[in-house]
C-alpha cells in the first residue's frame, strides 16, 4: 500500500546549475589531470590525444553526474567502457608478452601469471596457515603483481566496500552492459532464496582452495577466462575446463543478464563479490532509504540490478550488504527517499553533500584505477586502425 508523501521530504538528487556543477567538479578535473598524466604531459601526439580523450571522457561524465543529479547512467558509461577496453588492453598485452591468450605450463612454473582480485578469497586461509600464496603470480614485480592488487583491494574496501563491484572491477562492466540491452526483462520473477547462492559459492571455493591449496574457482568456474587468459588445451581435463569457462560466460555474463536485466554473475556467482559484501559494514559510505520519505512504491526493488533491495530492506531503510552502490535505486526514487549516506550522520540531512562526497571517492577511484587501461586500450585501437595490428 502506497502511503502519503510527507510534505517535508525532498528529493536527494537536485539538478545543479552549470556554474555550480563546474565549481563542484573543478577539484576532480585537477586530480584526474594529475593522475592520468602522471604529472607530465606527453610529447608524443598520439599519447597526448589519448590522454585528452580519456581526461575529457571522465570529467564530462562527472560534470553530468553533478549537473543532472543522476549517478547510474554516467557511472555505467565509464564502467562498461572500462570493461571493454580492459579486454582490448589485456589480450593485446598477452599477445605481446607470450604470443597468445593461452597460458603455458612454463609461465605457471615461473610465476608469471597476472594476479586477479577474484582469487583473493581463496588465498587468505592458505596464506594465514601455511604462509603460501596459492597463485602462480609475482609477489611484487611484473604485470599485476599480488602485492599491488592486495593494496588496491584494501584501499577500495575501506573507501567503497562492495562499491568496488560497480566502480572498480574490470569484469563487472560486462554483465552490467548486457543487463541494459533490453528495455524490459523477459524473466521477471526470481526467487529471493537465490540471494544465498553467492555465500554457498564463496564457502565452497574457500574450503576447497584451502583443502587442495589451489585456486579452485579460477581452475574450474571463472567465466572471465573466456576473455582474458586460459591454460593451453593439452589434455582432456583442460578441454573440459575450457568448455565450462565458455559455457558459464555465455550463461552468466550474457544470456541471464540479458533476460533478467540483473547482474547475475556479479550478484549470484562471484565469490569475491560475496566476500566484498562484508566490507560494506566497515567503509564510510552506504545507501539508505529514509522511511519518512518513502511511499513504498517499490521502484527501487524493481530496478535494483543486484537483488539488494527487498521489502524487508525497504522497511528497515537499509539495502542488503550485497549492495554495490551503483546508484540505480537513488536515481529511480520519485521522492528522494533513497540516498547515498555517510555513516554516523542523520539520513535525511545534507543528502546532496553526502552524495558528492561519495562520488568523489568512488569516481576518483574509478578514474585512477581504469585510466591507464582505458588509455592503453584506445592507443591499441588507434594502432589497429593505422597499422592493422594492436601489438
Amino acid at each position: 500500500m502506497i502511503k502519503e508523501h510527507p510534505p517535508h521530504a525532498k528529493p536527494s538528487e537536485v539538478r545543479q546549475s552549470p556554474g555550480k556543477s563546474f565549481l563542484y567538479a573543478l577539484p576532480m578535473m585537477l586530480l584526474t589531470l594529475m593522475m592520468l598524466s602522471g604529472g607530465k604531459i606527453p610529447a608524443d601526439p598520439q599519447r597526448l590525444f589519448v590522454l585528452a580523450v580519456t581526461y575529457l571522457f571522465f570529467n564530462v561524465l562527472f560534470f553530468l553526474m553533478i549537473h543532472t543529479g543522476k549517478t547510474d547512467r554516467y557511472r555505467a558509461t565509464a564502467f562498461i567502457t572500462y570493461a571493454i577496453l580492459f579486454i582490448v588492453s589485456f589480450i593485446s598485452h598477452m599477445f605481446e608478452a607470450r604470443g597468445s591468450m593461452s597460458l603455458s605450463q612454463e609461465k605457471i612454473i615461473l610465476c608469471e601469471v597476472p594476479f586477479c582480485h577474484l582469487v583473493i578469497p581463496m588465498t587468505l586461509i592458505p596464506a594465514a596457515f601455511t604462509k603460501t600464496i596459492i597463485f602462480p603470480g609475482s609477489i611484487t614485480g611484473g604485470f599485476a603483481s599480488i602485492a599491488s592488487m592486495f593494496v588496491i583491494w584494501i584501499g577500495a574496501s575501506l573507501s567503497m566496500g562492495r562499491g568496488w563491484c560497480s566502480w572498480g572491477c574490470f569484469f563487472g562492466g560486462l554483465d552490467d552492459a548486457f543487463s541494459r540491452i533490453l528495455k524490459k526483462p523477459l524473466l521477471r520473477k526470481i526467487d529471493p532464496r537465490w540471494n544465498y547462492l553467492p555465500w554457498a559459492v564463496l564457502l565452497a571455493v574457500v574450503l576447497t582452495a584451502a583443502a587442495f591449496l589451489s585456486p579452485t574457482y579460477c581452475e574450474w568456474l571463472c567465466p572471465f577466462k573466456t576473455v582474458t587468459e586460459f591454460q593451453a588445451v593439452t589434455s582432456f581435463k583442460i578441454l573440459v575446463q575450457t568448455i565450462i569457462f565458455v559455457s558459464l560466460f555465455i550463461a552468466l555474463v550474457i544470456v541471464l543478464p540479458l533476460l533478467t536485466k540483473r547482474r547475475i554473475q556479479c550478484s549470484l556467482f562471484c565469490p569475491f563479490g560475496a566476500m566484498q559484501g562484508l566490507t560494506n559494514r566497515i567503509n564510510a559510505f552506504d545507501v539508505r532509504i529514509d522511511p519518512d520519505s518513502c511511499i513504498n512504491c517499490k521502484r527501487c526493488m524493481t530496478a535494483c540490478p543486484t537483488f539488494s533491495v527487498t521489502e524487508e530492506s525497504i522497511r528497515t531503510g537499509r539495502p542488503l550488504m550485497s549492495c554495490m552502490k551503483c546508484g540505480t535505486c537513488v536515481d529511480v526514487c520519485p521522492k528522494g527517499a533513497a540516498s547515498f549516506h555517510v555513516r554516523g550522520t542523520p539520513v535525511a540531512v545534507n543528502r546532496n553533500i553526502k552524495r558528492l562526497l561519495f562520488l568523489y571517492a568512488a569516481f576518483l577511484f574509478l578514474a585512477i584505477f581504469s585510466g591507464g587501461t582505458i588509455q592503453d586500450g584506445l592507443s591499441r585501437i588507434i594502432r589497429l586502425i593505422t597499422t592493422g595490428s594492436m601489438i
